[in-house]
């Protein structure tokens, strides 16, 4: 088949629409991935805004950072600024960003110790728990009634010093997390400490970044320091409803001296890495069909070293530099015309499939 009747026909089989991209549910043994469209398509990233993020529940801070009344941090869900707020009856609220008045938003930075939110842009005042309180020169107003206008609020919850946020149409956080804290044991991630954070921008779809982490399929070929100190034959992937774990002994090398390697991933874009004394936070943002910023966040035990940290950090940001090479080149080769969906290994890739049918369920709902 010439390289222009290929292209012609993977134009006429791929997706154009949501309808046909309510793709049916794949068995294991047989799955297919997902058609390159939904990589490469905006009617999917304007779909998933609606479907995938906006119904689901995302990491959004970190509990030190709200600690104290009026502490706060900023976040996005879906395109809705939250401002992530601490109140004076130590209740924890995501209240939306948005002035009532004219869409201002009431901070600009995370902060501490506020005692009121003020819109930066009319001067509108609020309560730390949404109700606004004053609202400068509006008593020629006809029937403006200060006591009935507040913030709407996305829902919340706090977990292992880890503050989550869902706009509407949530399943219980419960069902999320279930099964993490039992393996988990005797490790509270809670007392970890917050070391560092970085952030990178990577040219490919979200979906491509999440697929990469979902499966150790590709540590060999593309990660030769980390692949080492895996354990391939007793790499081992579990799913749960909402989440997957990949695990793994480790070898004994590098700043991963011995014990298990436990990397969580909570739909759709959330990661925990969890490794002896450490844990990384990740999360993936789409910010374009073909573009997408990945946020991790270090965090230590007491008595991990300083040293030990540089370490653990040197090497992750090697992997990281490793994975957005392959994403971006993944990213050119959906985008190309070439690619027609692949089977998937039913081994390596369980967790990449899971994923894949959770977006398959959104898809459908979209249509």
């Amino acid at each position: 088949m010439t390289g222009v009747s290929a292209r012609h026909k993977f134009m006429n089989d791929a997706p154009r629409s949501l309808a046909d991209a309510a793709l049916e549910p794949q068995p294991p043994a047989t799955a297919l991935a997902l058609p390159a469209a939904c990589y490469a398509q905006p009617e999917f990233a304007v779909a998933e805004r609606r479907t995938v993020f906006a119904r689901n529940w995302q990491l959004v801070a970190h509990a030190a950072q709200v600690a104290g009344a009026g502490d706060h941090a900023l976040a996005e869900i879906a395109g809705v600024p939250l401002l992530v707020v601490r109140g004076d009856d130590g209740e924890l609220r995501a209240l939306h960003n948005v002035c009532r008045h004219r869409a201002g938003p009431l901070a600009g930075c995370d902060g501490r110790g506020a005692k009121q939110l003020t819109c930066r842009y009319h001067g509108w005042r609020y309560a730390l728990d949404g109700r606004l309180l004053g609202a400068p020169d509006m008593g020629r107003a006809r029937d403006f009634d200060v006591a009935s206008v507040r913030l709407p609020q996305a829902h919340v919850a706090e977990w292992q010093g880890l503050v989550f946020a869902a706009l509407d149409d949530t399943p219980p956080f419960g069902e999320v997390v279930d099964g993490i804290d039992a393996r988990l044991g005797a490790v509270s991630l809670a007392d970890y400490r917050f070391d560092r954070h970085a952030g990178y921008e990577v040219a490919c779809n979200w979906k491509v970044y999440v697929d990469n982490y979902l499966e150790g399929y590709h540590v060999g070929c593309v990660h030769p320091t980390l692949a080492p100190l895996l354990d391939d034959e007793r790499y081992a992937t579990t799913a749960a409803r909402w989440a997957s774990l990949q695990s793994s002994p480790l070898a004994g090398g590098g700043p991963y001296a011995q014990g298990e390697a436990l990397y969580w991933w909570l739909y759709p874009n959330t990661m925990l890495n969890v490794l002896p004394g450490r844990l990384q936070t990740n999360r993936v943002t789409p910010l374009a069909v073909d573009r997408c910023r990945v946020d991790f966040d270090y965090f230590y035990a007491a008595d991990v070293t300083a040293e030990a940290c540089f370490e653990d950090q040197r090497f992750s940001d090697e992997v990281q530099v490793e994975d957005i090479g392959i994403c971006e080149a993944v990213q050119r080769g959906l985008a190309s015309g070439s690619y027609v969906a692949g089977r998937l290994n039913p081994r390596h890739e369980s967790g990449l499939l899971h994923f894949h049918e959770l977006l398959r369920a959104a898809y459908r709902t979209a249509a």
